[in-house]
C-alpha cells in the first residue's frame, strides 16, 4: 500500500484532488477529519479540540495500516497541518503528535500550491496567508525527509500534474 498525504493551505483543492486521484488509481480516499469535526462544533474550536482531531487522525491512519487496502490510499490532509495549527494558534505542540510524526507514516506528499482562487466557507480562516502556510508546510515535509511534489495548475492540469508525479515517483513498483 502506498500512502499519499495531500496537504496545502486552505482552498487549494485538496479534497477534490484526493477524490480524483483515488478514482484514477482505483484507490481509497480518506476525507479530511478536521473539517468534519469543526463543522459539528457549536462553538469556536480550542486546544483540546485540536488534540481530539490529532488523536482521531492518528487512529484513522493506524486502522488503515491494518486493512487489506488497495495499492494507493490518498489522505485529504494529515498531521503536518495539525502540527502547524497547534504551533500557529497555541504556540505548543503535544508530545504525542511530535512522536507520531517522526514515524513517517506517508510514502509521498502532494503539496498543493495556493494558485487557485480563494473560496471562503464557514471553516476557512486565513485566505490572505496561504503563501505563508504553504512555505511552512513545505519546510515541515522537508524536515521529515519524505519525498514530495508541489502540485499546481488549474482543473484537469492540476490533476494531471499530480498523476504524473505519482507515476514518476513509483514507476519501479
Amino acid at each position: 500500500m502506498i500512502r499519499i498525504g495531500i496537504i496545502g493551505p486552505e482552498s487549494t483543492g485538496k479534497s477534490e484532488l484526493a477524490q480524483e486521484l483515488a478514482a484514477y488509481f482505483k484507490g481509497d480516499w480518506i476525507p479530511e477529519y478536521a473539517r468534519t469535526y469543526v463543522e459539528q462544533l457549536d462553538r469556536p474550536y480550542n486546544y483540546d479540540d485540536i488534540c481530539e482531531i490529532a488523536k482521531n487522525q492518528i487512529q484513522i491512519q493506524q486502522i488503515y495500516s491494518l486493512k487489506n487496502s488497495p495499492e494507493y490510499v490518498f489522505f485529504d490532509t494529515e498531521l503536518i497541518i495539525t502540527k502547524v495549527w497547534f504551533e500557529y494558534c497555541y504556540k505548543k505542540i503535544p508530545d504525542f503528535l511530535k512522536d507520531y510524526l517522526c514515524e513517517n507514516y506517508f510514502d509521498f506528499y502532494l503539496l498543493c500550491a495556493p494558485d487557485l482562487p480563494w473560496i471562503p466557507d464557514a471553516v476557512r480562516e486565513h485566505g490572505a496567508d496561504r503563501e505563508y502556510f504553504f512555505d511552512w508546510y513545505k519546510k515541515e515535509i522537508q524536515n521529515l525527509g519524505t519525498a514530495f511534489f508541489i502540485v499546481n495548475g488549474q482543473g484537469e492540469k492540476r490533476t494531471r500534474n499530480a498523476i504524473e508525479a505519482i507515476e514518476s515517483n513509483f514507476k519501479n513498483l
